[in-house]
């Protein structure tokens, strides 16, 4: 280990940017993941059928950070691509619906007729202004009738039994933070994200990830627990039994880390099913959300994200919520914050903090929700902190 100046816990986002930063400084950097492949949860391939899937679900590159958009425009070139995703819920009549998501003036118009939704559409205009994000909970408190009716609906058909899937709780038991991420947008932009900078690696995110990581001043060991190659059990830390004295930054599970020593953090897993059907297009969408019935929570179809030109073959994936256990095969995929789980990770964090060069950087070390672009922002200024 006297070899590196750094060693980095994982491969995704987090991990490699850092690594790469430190690497382009003149640093020497080990990096281990215990998958056997880089990317993370971004990680995407071609399956059987010759179509390139996202392994661990959708992963839609959006951000209005510049910085961050020419720094990854250094490792690839972009598709366009602005994400549309779509609720599908039965109609009431015998049939299906499916109106944009987030919730917005087009919904109302499909939902319930042009004119009774262009109705409620200007009273919504008028209590909030145009272009506006405004909460279902929100909505929910208003005076107005005509409004609180509306909630009403969206709450039922659009937030309260996706919510329950996706989190395995009512949605007043879901942290704030979290409920604030659904919006009804006052607006006729049915992109899912108004970002700046949309769209989808060229070539994919593990094309993306190999220019990353390859410098001279990078070493990659997959298939590598480093859990079990940490020893933090002392003063200082100790490293496949040897003192490590440079910098470890740490992505993973941070309860994992001190072996759930107070106890498991919860978390959200994933349970992904994929299937290829011999058809050009299996839906109108790239994601389309099930958020009244179905007990899958949405189902992605890759060729609408990717571009990919390949007729007569499509897969898609149906994503199934549920908690998290730590057994083997499971990854940890959010947090679920809550005051008791927050004083929880705060003991963990603590006994991190006792090592001043173990950095815990990422949505499982921070035990916080980040989307893609914000990792690479705090890996990139994590960097220039240790850099300077």
């Amino acid at each position: 280990m006297s070899h590196y100046d750094a060693l980095i816990v994982g491969a995704g986002f987090a991990g490699a940017v850092t690594a790469r930063q430190l690497a382009q400084a003149g640093r020497r950097v080990l990096v281990l993941e215990r998958r056997g492949h880089i990317a993370g949860n971004a990680y995407d391939r071609p399956d059987q059928a010759g179509v390139l899937i996202h392994q661990y679900g959708p992963h839609i590159f959006h951000t209005g950070d510049p910085k961050v958009y020419d720094y990854l425009s250094r490792f690839t070139s972009w598709r366009d691509y602005a994400h549309k995703v779509v609720a599908n819920l039965p109609d009431g009549r015998g049939g299906r619906m499916e109106f944009p998501v987030p919730f917005n003036l087009d919904s109302l118009e499909i939902a319930f007729g042009p004119d009774e939704g262009a109705r409620l559409g200007r009273a919504l205009l008028a209590a909030y202004g145009p272009e506006r994000k405004v909460t279902i909970l929100e909505l929910r408190q208003h005076p107005d009738p005509d409004i609180s009716a509306l909630a009403g609906y969206v709450y039922e058909h659009v937030f309260v039994h996706y919510t329950q899937k996706q989190w395995g709780a009512a949605p007043e038991g879901v942290d704030p933070g979290t409920t604030a991420r659904v919006p009804v947008f006052l607006s006729r932009d049915c992109r899912y994200f108004q970002d700046a900078y949309q769209g989808m690696p060229l070539e994919g995110y593990t094309k993306l990830f190999e220019r990353l990581l390859d410098h001279p001043g990078i070493e990659l060991r997959l298939n590598t627990d480093a859990r079990k190659l940490l020893d933090l059990s002392g003063d200082s830390i100790q490293f496949a039994g040897q003192p490590f004295s440079g910098d470890v930054v740490y992505t993973g599970a941070v309860d994992e880390l001190f072996s759930c020593r107070f106890g498991r953090l919860p978390y959200r897993t994933l349970d992904f099913q994929f299937e290829t059907h011999p058809v050009d297009v299996w839906q109108s969408h790239g994601t389309v959300n099930y958020t009244v019935d179905e007990p899958y929570t949405r189902i992605t179809e890759f060729k609408h994200l990717t571009g990919q030109a390949l007729p007569g073959v499509t897969t898609i994936v149906k994503e199934y919520a549920r908690a998290y256990t730590g057994q083997p095969g499971e990854t940890p995929y959010y947090a679920v914050p809550s005051p008791e789980n927050n004083d929880l990770y705060h003991r963990y964090a603590g006994l991190a903090a006792r090592f001043p060069k173990l950095h815990l950087l990422g949505r499982l070390a921070e035990y916080k929700y980040y989307n893609m672009d914000a990792i690479v922002a705090r890996a990139l200024a994590l960097a220039d902190e240790l850099l300077k």
